[in-house]
């Protein structure tokens, strides 16, 4: 019967490369499923609304109001049809963003034709066995889903390792500083695993008290200790299938550690007060700000329990290395911030975020996102200035808010829109000032800008920017 659906089942696919939808119509007609193809979103909506069709796979960038907006027109018209996205990019953000947003599943091209056939055999068979599908998300973005905004090149070699390690089963450590959003790569290696559909357990070492960590961790029989009126299962055994997240692994106690390093060994786990081993399968992963070879060498953390759990490690970038992405992550917490006050959709001015381009942000992402939070209550109209953003380390070193030379590459975007020039006018127009402001010295206008030596020799060699004098690199 369901195999029967199955071969029946039409498949809606939407590309604006005609060779790709080529490629798909054979692929899926010899797997004998029907097909409709559309050239864009638009042409899609319009099929959708003329023929029964069980599944949806489009591509995502598209003229017009592409995948996403397509995503976004089945989830309120046709909430039952599946929808898998292809990217051509492969952005870790956006493929689990798509998925949070309601899409059921994503691939990256060049593609792979029979994981295809995989994932709509099995997105057909689960809409087989659960013809109600739950309702849409609400729309708009949580804190969660936009922390990990940017496309610098920092970033696109982070996302591209995490790419390379989540589809795998081994621990994995992540380092990084405090509000680098460690919970967040945990939970995309979670989500972007084959463990997705299992429970994803936080444990917090760094506030559990050491004498309850334990029971937290693995459980406890009743009567094993005062207090302890029936038997509980541990955290360990509730991410039985999934994946548990040890953050602040730095703090745990030398007890701990043992017990740690014999459940990472055995997979088995032993309840306080119980003889029984319950075997629990899980992924591992945990994260620290702590400098754990250090604590190794000083005898504060084993050495074995160390190299188990750093079988990979992941290292966050902090924020004051990726401050190209300062403009991105700023827009989306402000949409962010202003849906969940009930605001007007609020934007930074360019004196603003040449101000927050000008901070260090020892707090990383956590501060900026709490910095635009309370900006956001205080602006008083639809445009954020730096009055409206408590930086008082900033405002200490740079007391004029707008800095010339600050408001280049990353921050065009937004002065733009406020003084009619164009994206790339804007642009060659604040290299300059920030050469002109560092003395044409390349390296200090990059470090005005908050850009990379390397970017901002790129941006000098596209505009043909001519450089009085010579040896002006360093």
């Amino acid at each position: 019967m369901e195999s029967t659906k199955r071969e029946h089942a039409t498949i809606l696919v939407v590309d604006d490369d005609k060779n790709i939808l080529q490629v798909l119509e054979a692929r899926l007609s010899f797997a004998h499923y029907k097909t409709l193809s559309a050239r864009s979103a638009e042409e899609a909506v319009e099929l959708l609304a003329q023929h029964p069709v069980d599944l949806v796979v489009s591509d995502v960038k598209m003229p017009g109001m592409g995948g996403v907006g397509l995503l976004h027109e089945i989830l309120v018209q046709w909430p039952h049809i599946p929808v898998i996205l292809l990217t051509a990019y492969g952005s870790i953000p956006d493929a689990v963003s798509t998925i949070r947003s309601g899409a059921a599943d994503y691939l990256t091209k060049p593609f792979d034709g029979h994981q295809l056939l995989q994932k709509i055999a099995a997105l057909l068979g689960r809409v087989a066995e659960e013809p109600k599908r739950a309702p849409a998300p609400k729309a708009g973005k949580s804190v969660s889903d936009v922390i990990w905004g940017g496309q610098s090149p920092v970033m696109r070699d982070f996302y591209a390792l995490l790419e390379r390690v989540a589809p795998t089963d081994v621990a994995v450590l992540i380092l990084g500083e405090s509000g680098t959003g460690k919970e967040m790569v945990a939970r995309m290696l979670h989500d972007l695993s084959p463990r997705a559909k299992g429970p994803f357990v936080i444990v917090d070492c760094g506030s559990t008290q050491p004498t309850l960590l334990e029971s937290e961790l693995f459980g406890h029989v009743k009567g094993s200790f005062t207090h302890a009126v029936r038997d509980k299962k541990g955290l360990m055994e509730e991410a039985d299938g999934g994946t548990l997240f040890l953050d602040e692994i730095g703090n745990i106690s030398p007890e701990m550690q043992t017990r740690l390093l014999r459940f990472l060994q055995e997979r088995t786990i032993r309840r306080v007060g119980d003889t029984r081993a319950i075997p629990v399968n899980c992924r591992v992963v945990a994260a620290t700000n702590a400098d754990l070879p250090s604590l190794v060498k000083k005898g504060e953390f084993r050495e074995d329990l160390y190299f188990r759990l750093k079988v990979v490690t992941l290292k966050v970038p902090p924020l004051r290395e990726r401050k190209e992405d300062i403009p991105l992550l700023t827009d989306r917490f402000l949409e962010t911030f202003s849906a969940n006050q009930n605001r007007p959709r609020i934007t930074a001015s360019p004196e603003t975020l040449a101000l927050l381009m000008a901070h260090s942000w020892p707090g990383n992402v956590r501060e900026l996102r709490h910095a635009l939070e309370g900006g956001v209550v205080f602006c008083a109209g639809q445009v954020l200035t730096p009055r409206d953003v408590q930086l008082e380390q900033a405002q200490t070193l740079h007391p004029d808010p707008v800095p010339a030379a600050a408001q280049a590459a990353p921050v065009v975007a937004a002065a733009s829109a406020q003084n009619g020039l164009s994206l790339e006018e804007n642009e060659h127009q604040a290299i300059i000032r920030a050469l002109e402001k560092a003395a044409w010295v390349k390296k200090n206008a990059a470090d005005l800008l908050g850009i990379s030596r390397r970017a901002i020799h790129y941006k000098i060699k596209k505009y043909n920017i001519q450089i009085p004098g010579k040896d002006q690199d360093e």
